[in-house]
Protein backbone atom coordinates (compact mmCIF):
# COMPACT_ATOMS: atom_id res chain seq x y z
CA UNK A 1 0.00 0.00 0.00
CA UNK A 2 2.87 2.43 0.90
CA UNK A 3 4.51 2.04 -2.50
CA UNK A 4 1.08 2.23 -4.47
CA UNK A 5 1.30 5.46 -2.73
CA UNK A 6 4.11 6.78 -3.32
CA UNK A 7 3.82 5.59 -6.98
CA UNK A 8 0.43 7.84 -7.00
CA UNK A 9 2.20 10.60 -5.82
CA UNK A 10 5.16 10.47 -8.19
CA UNK A 11 2.62 10.58 -11.29
CA UNK A 12 0.67 13.09 -9.94
CA UNK A 13 3.67 15.38 -9.68
CA UNK A 14 4.62 14.43 -13.16
CA UNK A 15 0.74 15.21 -14.26
CA UNK A 16 1.67 18.95 -12.09
CA UNK A 17 5.13 19.36 -13.94
CA UNK A 18 3.91 18.40 -17.48
CA UNK A 19 0.85 21.21 -16.86
CA UNK A 20 3.46 23.46 -16.14
CA UNK A 21 5.56 22.67 -18.59
CA UNK A 22 2.59 22.97 -21.33
CA UNK A 23 1.80 26.46 -19.89
CA UNK A 24 5.45 27.58 -20.01
CA UNK A 25 5.47 26.30 -23.71
CA UNK A 26 2.34 28.08 -24.63
CA UNK A 27 3.26 31.05 -26.88
CA UNK A 28 2.05 34.37 -24.66
CA UNK A 29 -0.57 36.52 -25.82
CA UNK A 30 -0.03 40.05 -26.67
CA UNK A 31 -3.22 41.26 -26.15
CA UNK A 32 -5.45 41.41 -22.95
CA UNK A 33 -8.72 40.13 -24.37
CA UNK A 34 -9.73 37.13 -22.93
CA UNK A 35 -10.55 33.86 -25.05
CA UNK A 36 -13.62 33.42 -26.15
CA UNK A 37 -15.39 29.79 -26.44
CA UNK A 38 -17.48 31.11 -28.96
CA UNK A 39 -20.70 28.99 -29.86
CA UNK A 40 -19.27 26.82 -27.21
CA UNK A 41 -20.61 29.05 -24.47
CA UNK A 42 -24.20 28.47 -25.38
CA UNK A 43 -24.14 24.12 -25.15
CA UNK A 44 -24.93 22.09 -22.51
CA UNK A 45 -23.02 19.55 -23.73
CA UNK A 46 -19.97 21.36 -23.63
CA UNK A 47 -20.12 22.32 -19.86
CA UNK A 48 -21.34 18.75 -18.64
CA UNK A 49 -18.46 17.41 -20.54
CA UNK A 50 -16.17 19.74 -18.76
CA UNK A 51 -17.47 18.81 -15.57
CA UNK A 52 -18.19 15.25 -16.01
CA UNK A 53 -13.91 14.86 -16.66
CA UNK A 54 -13.28 17.00 -13.98
CA UNK A 55 -15.58 14.72 -11.27
CA UNK A 56 -14.32 11.71 -12.85
CA UNK A 57 -10.44 12.55 -12.60
CA UNK A 58 -11.49 13.56 -8.93
CA UNK A 59 -13.07 10.62 -8.55
CA UNK A 60 -10.42 7.89 -10.12
CA UNK A 61 -7.84 9.59 -7.68
CA UNK A 62 -10.25 9.29 -4.41
CA UNK A 63 -10.75 5.56 -5.49
CA UNK A 64 -6.79 4.79 -6.69
CA UNK A 65 -5.62 3.85 -3.24
CA UNK A 66 -7.81 0.74 -3.29
CA UNK A 67 -7.43 -0.08 -7.04
CA UNK A 68 -11.26 0.88 -8.27
CA UNK A 69 -12.28 2.17 -11.33
CA UNK A 70 -15.60 4.56 -11.61
CA UNK A 71 -17.43 2.08 -13.68
CA UNK A 72 -16.18 -0.94 -10.84
CA UNK A 73 -17.81 0.89 -7.81
CA UNK A 74 -20.82 1.80 -10.31
CA UNK A 75 -20.98 -1.96 -10.40
CA UNK A 76 -20.53 -3.34 -6.95
CA UNK A 77 -22.71 -0.62 -5.35
CA UNK A 78 -26.06 -1.91 -8.13
CA UNK A 79 -25.38 -5.25 -7.41
CA UNK A 80 -25.14 -4.68 -3.81
CA UNK A 81 -28.45 -3.14 -3.59
CA UNK A 82 -30.46 -5.77 -6.02
CA UNK A 83 -29.00 -8.85 -5.05
CA UNK A 84 -29.41 -11.70 -7.78
CA UNK A 85 -29.51 -8.94 -10.84
CA UNK A 86 -29.20 -10.67 -14.05
CA UNK A 87 -26.54 -9.08 -16.30
CA UNK A 88 -28.35 -8.26 -18.83
CA UNK A 89 -30.69 -5.25 -16.42
CA UNK A 90 -27.43 -4.38 -15.10
CA UNK A 91 -26.28 -3.85 -18.37
CA UNK A 92 -29.36 -1.63 -19.09
CA UNK A 93 -29.81 -0.03 -15.71
CA UNK A 94 -26.12 1.31 -16.01
CA UNK A 95 -26.66 1.91 -19.87
CA UNK A 96 -23.08 -0.06 -20.36
CA UNK A 97 -22.86 -1.86 -23.32
CA UNK A 98 -23.47 -5.87 -22.29
CA UNK A 99 -20.08 -6.76 -24.04
CA UNK A 100 -18.27 -4.70 -21.88
CA UNK A 101 -19.98 -5.40 -19.03
CA UNK A 102 -18.72 -8.72 -19.51
CA UNK A 103 -15.43 -7.72 -19.62
CA UNK A 104 -15.95 -5.89 -16.49
CA UNK A 105 -17.71 -8.41 -14.62
CA UNK A 106 -14.57 -10.76 -15.29
CA UNK A 107 -11.94 -8.87 -13.95
CA UNK A 108 -14.23 -8.11 -10.78
CA UNK A 109 -14.85 -12.13 -10.57
CA UNK A 110 -10.92 -12.55 -10.84
CA UNK A 111 -10.06 -10.52 -8.11
CA UNK A 112 -12.86 -12.39 -5.97
CA UNK A 113 -14.83 -9.34 -5.35
CA UNK A 114 -18.26 -10.84 -7.29
CA UNK A 115 -20.02 -14.11 -8.53
CA UNK A 116 -22.23 -15.33 -11.40
CA UNK A 117 -24.66 -18.14 -9.90
CA UNK A 118 -26.89 -19.65 -11.96
CA UNK A 119 -30.39 -17.83 -11.83
CA UNK A 120 -33.36 -19.21 -10.09
CA UNK A 121 -36.01 -17.72 -12.67
CA UNK A 122 -33.92 -18.44 -15.66
CA UNK A 123 -31.28 -21.23 -16.97
CA UNK A 124 -30.27 -19.09 -19.61
CA UNK A 125 -28.88 -16.06 -17.09
CA UNK A 126 -26.86 -15.36 -14.31
CA UNK A 127 -27.93 -13.87 -10.91
CA UNK A 128 -24.86 -11.89 -9.86
CA UNK A 129 -23.88 -11.00 -6.08
CA UNK A 130 -20.74 -9.51 -4.71
CA UNK A 131 -18.14 -11.98 -2.58
CA UNK A 132 -17.80 -11.26 1.10
CA UNK A 133 -14.31 -9.92 0.01
CA UNK A 134 -16.16 -7.44 -2.73
CA UNK A 135 -18.44 -5.96 0.28
CA UNK A 136 -15.74 -5.18 2.65
CA UNK A 137 -14.22 -3.47 -0.66
CA UNK A 138 -17.05 -1.56 -1.48
CA UNK A 139 -17.65 -0.59 2.47
CA UNK A 140 -14.39 1.08 1.91
CA UNK A 141 -14.87 2.29 -1.53
CA UNK A 142 -18.26 4.06 -0.19
CA UNK A 143 -16.23 5.85 2.44
CA UNK A 144 -13.72 7.17 0.20
CA UNK A 145 -17.23 8.24 -2.45
CA UNK A 146 -18.50 10.29 1.03
CA UNK A 147 -15.39 12.04 0.60
CA UNK A 148 -15.35 12.57 -3.01
CA UNK A 149 -19.30 13.67 -2.86
CA UNK A 150 -18.40 16.41 -0.01
CA UNK A 151 -15.24 17.74 -2.24
CA UNK A 152 -18.42 18.89 -4.64
CA UNK A 153 -20.77 19.73 -2.60
CA UNK A 154 -17.44 22.47 -1.48
CA UNK A 155 -16.63 23.34 -4.65
CA UNK A 156 -21.00 23.76 -5.83
CA UNK A 157 -22.72 24.52 -2.34
CA UNK A 158 -25.30 22.42 -0.79
CA UNK A 159 -28.07 23.71 -2.98
CA UNK A 160 -26.37 23.90 -6.36
CA UNK A 161 -25.62 20.16 -5.91
CA UNK A 162 -28.96 19.27 -5.03
CA UNK A 163 -30.40 21.33 -7.79
CA UNK A 164 -28.14 19.64 -10.12
CA UNK A 165 -28.54 15.79 -9.03
CA UNK A 166 -32.17 16.86 -8.92
CA UNK A 167 -32.58 17.87 -12.36
CA UNK A 168 -30.13 15.50 -13.93
CA UNK A 169 -31.91 12.52 -11.76
CA UNK A 170 -35.69 13.83 -13.76
CA UNK A 171 -33.75 14.33 -16.87
CA UNK A 172 -32.42 10.48 -16.82
CA UNK A 173 -35.99 9.27 -16.20
CA UNK A 174 -37.50 11.04 -19.16
CA UNK A 175 -35.22 10.03 -21.67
Amino acid sequence: MAGRTAALRKQELAGVRSAAARRAAAPERSDEKPLSLGLLDGHLGYFLRRIQVWVFQDFIRTLAGIDLRPAQYSVLSVIAANRGLSQADLAQLLGIERARLVRLLDRLEKRGLTQRLASPVDRRSHALQLTPAGQALLKRARALAQIHEANLVDKLGIATHARLIEALREFDARR
